[in-house]
């Protein structure tokens, strides 16, 4: 039995290297590397959504209730996070950040500023409250106000009617929106690998330069990232069938 498992592993390994466009044993043999860069993927994206979502939702209050004194900054927030790419924002937080001397001599050196994993959780917070801002600041705006009347008709106070009908309303309409942010999120965390750490593009790459390989990292990565946002697109049906399930449209049943 062991001999017939070896030889049709030998032949596993003959076919993999003479006859498949693709290397999928030698793929194989590094799989879990791949699962430590999907793993830090997606605990950077997740941490950074949930930092990222709660700075937003008081920002997109401010946004949308044109606070006096808030919502120029806010607009100015949003708009450099939004109008500048990642990859360079992150490079300037990395690499940038480092030029300073008082940066460097601060107490939030060693434990932050000079790790490429806070300096990155830190930039994708910062890109996704930007966004998530903004789009919920348009939901909060697009409330209906024969809700927000009825709330006050019965005598709820203003900070009431914004936890209890104005945000719940706000969200379930962002949701599908929230979606898209999600993914791209996602996406967008293959600028991980430009600063030293080993997310799912990372290690597809490092594959690729240790054996002088064309494409198997790169196939590799890209079916890790097609498998998570099948997932979370899975996922967002299910909730958005939760939460706008009274939205659907229904039979009318006959007597």
């Amino acid at each position: 039995m062991a001999d017939t498992e070896r030889t049709f592993f030998e032949y596993l390994v003959y076919v993999s290297e003479n006859h498949s466009p693709l290397d999928f044993m030698l793929v194989a043999d590094h799989i879990d590397k791949f699962f430590y860069g999907a793993l830090l993927t997606i605990e950077i994206t997740v941490l950074a959504l949930f930092i990222g979502g709660v700075m937003a939702i008081p920002l997109a209050i401010a946004r949308a209730y044109r606070h006096r004194w808030l919502n120029a900054p806010i607009f100015g927030f949003t708009y450099f996070f939004r109008g500048t790419p990642l990859l360079v924002q992150t490079y300037l937080v990395y690499y940038g950040l480092a030029q300073f001397d008082f940066v460097r001599e601060s107490f939030l050196w060693d434990p932050v500023l000079s790790s490429p994993w806070w300096c990155a959780l830190i930039t994708f917070s910062l890109n996704t409250a930007a966004y998530t801002t903004e789009f919920l600041r348009g939901a909060i705006e697009n409330t209906a106000k024969g809700e927000i009347e009825a709330a006050r008709a019965c005598g709820m106070s203003p900070a009431r009617v914004m936890r209890r009908i104005v945000l719940p309303s706000a969200f379930r309409r962002a949701l599908p929106a929230y979606s898209n942010e999600v993914i791209f999120m996602l996406h967008s965390s293959v600028v991980l690998s430009t600063i030293t750490l080993q997310d799912i593009l990372g290690v597809g790459r490092w594959l690729n330069g240790r054996y002088y390989l064309a494409y198997e990292g790169f196939i590799t990565a890209m079916l890790f990232y097609m498998a998570l946002v099948f997932l979370i697109s899975k996922g967002f049906r299910v909730w958005e069938k939760h939460w706008l399930g009274h939205l659907r449209a229904r039979t009318a049943v006959e007597n």
